[in-house]
């Protein structure tokens, strides 16, 4: 016969903790991430548990849960183990050091065996997602069991329904300088010493006594194993000394580049019943954000805790971790609405963008899609500018890269090509490894654009960094968008389809892929789903630097369709965007001539021949970009081509 075994219940100190961004960590680098996690788990948190009398319960891919007798041990040991991640992972680069979150309750479990279940469990493990990176966050049993028995100024940050909870639980916050403020115990300086001796040793040995096969999801992110040069990490990583304190261990933590945090938008309306909508932009808005390649976005959890709080940048960069700080406030009166968004910098206070929108409510989900897509996009290019600008000493790989995507924010022309791909380039020597780097290379796009010498090497080069990029991360959006540049450049629209879709699927704001899309869908059809693909991306950005591209997409779907007029409109836009550009000066002359207006059509062809003679040279050279799709290319041919043949343009 069977033994059940025997359960028994007891009050419990529990302390729940995981790794800030994990999936996103392992994303860039699966194997360093997973031994630093088990480096300090062997190093740090283990011994410290045991140090207060704790024991570990178990440990998760990211997360470890442990069970103490005394309350005061809890939270003191939380604490001494986030004083001293603050001091860890320094010779790192800032994204890619690991932060934990640690949240600490007292409760009646059930014990099974060694392992422990029941809601006492569970409100830790709600609190741990509730605390900042490097913070803590308590429960009111546990603030009041603690009483002043140690030195931390927790904040009451009032009841929060957390989930599977059927009550509200209180809740009280320590942040992460709260934490930097108290001094270290010698024990932990010691520790703190003696690991970085043995870490390497220790490290190996984590790995092989407790690896465990995990599967991830890759996020989107821009980088891949990238890190300051050795000499700038050595010395970032070298602990000052004063007094009996070890500074390395007080530092706050260092906030990553792309990092943000959108805080609880203020409802501005009379009414208190429209507070709804207000959260609901912010939601919206962290949601969106975090699908943008390599963006570190606070959680609405964690940002709500500031709600309805005077707004002190510095501060709240500090605690949090971030660089930047989106706020906002929205006003709905009758079937109006006026939402205004500010971007501001943590570490200046200095307001970076900001924008507002005056909206009818006819449809109050679009309105809140339209308006959160085209807030992120237009933060997207801000703080990509923003780093890019930021001076640095010894710049890394990160750094090249942000100054290529920043050369794009210009109207596309041969230098801002080549300055571009000069920044990639650099950036790929330092990090042969990088997603961001091989996605980003540009090739195909100077290629589509006439604004090459090199086609053929250009072409060659994109295919194997496209390659290399979706081999190194098969999920990546980077790898898909970097392959469907190639497929457009090839001219095989139509396997470009499912690139810029698998891109658009895990970002819907992704406006670059959008008007891709677009294109491949003017080459391949159907033509009826280009202008408002094109359109949708002009809502998300109507201010982008490829604007002229939106328009001329526009103006030849119209052309194609015989609406001739109508894409001359659209076509003169494109060529006042950026007159750098020769498409749009052949698709006038191609309008023109089909107009029967030969003057103007030979003169806007010389105008495109100026700036791309050999593309233009003749109909069979054009003809061998268009669709292979034949009933598009039938379509090209009685119309686009038409009209290029009465401007001007011989056979061979």
């Amino acid at each position: 016969m069977a033994t059940a075994t025997a359960t028994s219940r007891r009050l419990a100190a529990i302390l729940a903790a995981d790794v800030v961004g994990y999936s996103r960590l392992m994303g860039v680098d699966e194997e360093g991430t997973h031994e630093r996690f088990k480096a300090h788990l062997v190093e740090l948190i283990d011994p410290k548990i045991r140090e207060h009398h704790g024991r570990i319960v178990k440990t998760t891919g990211d997360g470890v849960l442990a069970e103490f007798a005394s309350v005061v041990d809890a939270v003191r040991c939380a604490g001494e183990i986030q004083r001293a991640m603050a001091g860890r992972d320094l010779d790192h680069a800032e994204e890619r050091r690991l932060r934990f979150r640690i949240g600490v309750n007292l409760g009646d479990v059930i014990a099974d065996g060694d392992d422990i279940y029941g809601d006492g469990v569970n409100i830790a493990a709600r609190l741990e997602g509730l605390a900042a990176p490097g913070g803590i966050c308590i429960s009111g049993t546990v603030r009041d069991h603690i009483g002043d028995r140690l030195p931390y100024a927790f904040k009451d940050i009032g009841e929060q329904s957390v989930k599977n909870i059927a009550r509200p639980v209180r809740v009280y916050a320590l942040r992460p300088e709260g934490l930097a403020a108290q001094p270290v115990r010698e024990s932990s300086v010691r520790w703190s010493r003696r690991s970085r001796l043995v870490s390497g040793t220790l490290a190996a040995a984590a790995f092989v006594i407790v690896c465990v096969a995990w599967w991830f999801w890759p996020a989107g992110t821009f980088f891949s194993r990238v890190g300051k040069p050795a000499d700038q990490a050595t010395a970032s990583a070298t602990p000052m000394h004063t007094g009996p304190t070890a500074a390395s261990i007080s530092q706050p933590l260092v906030a990553p580049r792309l990092s943000i945090v959108v805080l609880p938008f203020a409802n501005l309306s009379k009414d208190p019943d429209q507070q709804y909508f207000a959260d609901g932009i912010t939601e919206d808005l962290t949601t969106d954000l975090s699908r943008i390649g390599g963006m570190f976005v606070i959680s609405r959890d964690s940002a709500f805790t500031y709600k309805d709080e005077p707004v002190n940048a510095k501060q709240i960069g500090r605690e949090l971790g971030v660089r930047y700080l989106l706020e906002g406030s929205v006003q709905r009166s009758g079937n109006q609405v006026r939402i205004n968004a500010q971007l501001i910098a943590a570490d200046t206070d200095a307001h970076l963008w900001a924008e507002r929108f005056d909206r009818e409510l006819s449809d109050l989900f679009a309105l809140q899609n339209e308006i959160t897509g085209r807030i992120a996009v237009a933060l997207n290019a801000e703080i990509i500018g923003a780093e890019s600008a930021r001076p640095t000493e010894h710049p890394d790989a990160i750094d090249f890269i942000f100054r290529g995507l920043a050369a794009f924010l210009k109207p596309l022309t041969r230098d801002s090509f080549a300055e571009a791909i000069g920044y990639f380039e650099r950036a790929l020597a330092l990090d042969p490894r990088s997603v961001a780097a091989r996605a980003f290379g540009s090739l195909a796009g100077r290629v589509m654009e006439g604004m090459t010498d090199t086609r053929a090497a250009d072409l060659e080069r994109a295919e194997a960094l496209a390659r290399q990029a979706l081999a190194a991360s098969p999920r990546s959006p980077l790898g898909h968008s970097a392959k469907g540049q190639v497929l457009r450049a090839q001219n095989h629209y139509k396997d470009a389809i499912p690139e810029y879709e698998a891109v658009i699927a895990f970002n819907r704001n992704a406006v670059g892929a959008i008007s891709a899309l677009a294109e491949c869908k003017l080459h391949a059809g159907p033509i009826e789903e280009v202008v408002p693909l094109q359109e949708q991306a002009l809502r998300l950005s109507p201010r982008d630097p490829l604007i002229s591209n939106m328009y001329g997409r526009i103006g030849i779907a119209y052309l194609l369709q015989s609406r001739t007029d109508e894409a001359i409109v659209w076509l003169e836009k494109a060529r006042e965007a950026n007159p750098a550009r020769s498409f749009p000066y052949a698709g006038l002359a191609s309008a023109y001539g089909l107009k029967g207006d030969i003057e103007r059509a030979s003169a806007e062809l010389a105008e495109a021949r100026r700036l791309n003679n050999d593309f233009f040279r003749s109909l069979t050279r054009i003809k061998a970009r268009y669709s292979e799709v034949p009933e598009m290319r039938a379509l090209f041919e009685a119309t686009y081509l038409e009209g290029l043949r009465k401007a001007g343009v011989p056979e061979e």
